[in-house]
C-alpha cells in the first residue's frame, strides 16, 4: 500500500471510530484523534490538518445520529435512560448556554467526561432547531479535533519515535478523561450530600 493509500485508511478509520464512539460512547475517541495526529506528524504537517478534519467529521456526523436520536425520543428518553436527575433544572441552564452561545455549550460538553450527551438531550428537549445545532456544532466539533490532535502533537514534540508518542498522547487523552471523570463524580456526591 502506498504512503498515500495509508493514510486514507487510517483516516478512514478515525472516521469510523470517532463516529461510532460520538454515538455510542463507549470508544475514547479523543485518544483515537491524538494518536493518530502523532503518526501522521511524522509523515507531514499536512495530514494533521486532514486528521483534525477527519476527526471533526466523525464527531459530527456522531452527535447528528445522537442529536437526531434524543429528538425522537424527547423526555421519554431522559426518564428511561435517566440520564438528567433533574431535566427542569438542568434543561433551563443549558437553554441559557445554548441561546446564549451554542458553540460554547456543544465544546464544552465534547470536553466534559460524560457531559454530550446530556447536553444534546438537553438540546433537544428545549427544542434547539436543527439548523441552529448543525450550525454550532461544526465549530464545536473542529475545536474539539484540533485540542486532541494538539494533545497529540505536545506527546509527538517530547520524544522522537512515533510509537512513544502515540503511547504518550493515549496516556495524556485517557488520564485527562479519567480526572475529569473523577472531579464530576466528586462534584455531584458533594451536590447530593448538600441536597440531602
Amino acid at each position: 500500500m502506498t504512503t498515500f493509500g495509508a493514510l486514507l485508511a487510517a483516516l478512514a478509520g478515525l472516521f469510523a471510530v470517532v463516529a461510532a464512539g460520538s454515538t455510542v460512547p463507549i470508544l475514547p475517541t479523543g485518544a483515537a484523534v491524538s494518536a493518530t495526529a502523532v503518526v501522521a506528524a511524522h509523515r507531514s504537517p499536512l495530514a494533521v490538518l486532514l486528521v483534525v478534519c477527519a476527526g471533526a467529521a466523525g464527531a459530527y456526523c456522531g452527535d447528528a445520529g445522537t442529536y437526531a436520536i434524543c429528538r425522537a425520543g424527547g423526555e421519554a428518553l431522559t426518564r428511561r435512560l435517566r440520564i438528567l436527575r433533574q431535566p427542569l433544572h438542568l434543561a433551563e441552564t443549558v437553554k441559557q448556554r445554548l441561546t446564549a452561545s451554542p458553540v460554547s455549550a456543544l465544546l464544552v460538553s465534547r470536553l466534559v467526561p460524560g457531559g454530550r450527551i446530556p447536553v444534546l438531550l438537553t438540546a433537544a428537549i428545549v427544542g434547539l432547531s436543527w439548523r441552529r445545532f448543525a450550525t454550532a456544532n461544526v465549530a464545536a466539533c473542529a475545536l474539539w479535533s484540533a485540542t486532541y490532535a494538539a494533545i497529540g502533537l505536545l506527546g509527538r514534540s517530547v520524544f522522537p519515535q512515533p510509537w512513544q508518542g502515540v503511547v504518550a498522547a493515549l496516556v495524556i487523552a485517557l488520564g485527562a478523561t479519567q480526572l475529569a471523570s473523577w472531579l464530576r463524580h466528586r462534584r455531584d456526591r458533594h451536590q447530593r450530600h448538600l441536597d440531602a
